[in-house]
């Protein structure tokens, strides 16, 4: 199904890019290792093991609509995520 490949790789590739944007606005600080990117990344991390594990659920009703409500919730915590990241730099 390569709408659950896609939606794994989306999960991958944006909030992976979230974690590299802390990376560089921490670098380009001079504040590498900062409290407050480490608790971006790790709140980056939790959502992604949380995300995966719903994508990779088979017992539910209608695997259609709860892989919309999925991208749904990445798109509203990669927001979160985000606003944080813009607070850091």
């Amino acid at each position: 199904m390569a709408n659950i490949r896609d939606l794994k790789k989306d999960i991958n590739y944006v909030l992976g890019d979230i974690i590299e944007a802390v990376y560089i606005i921490d670098e380009s600080n001079n504040n590498a290792g900062s409290k407050e990117g480490n608790a971006i990344i790790d709140k980056a991390i939790s959502i992604f093991d949380d995300l995966i594990e719903k994508v990779n659920k088979k017992d539910v009703e209608d695997r259609k609509a709860h892989l919309k409500a999925v991208r749904k919730e990445l798109e509203k915590e990669a927001t979160v995520l985000i606003d944080k990241l813009n607070k850091l730099g």
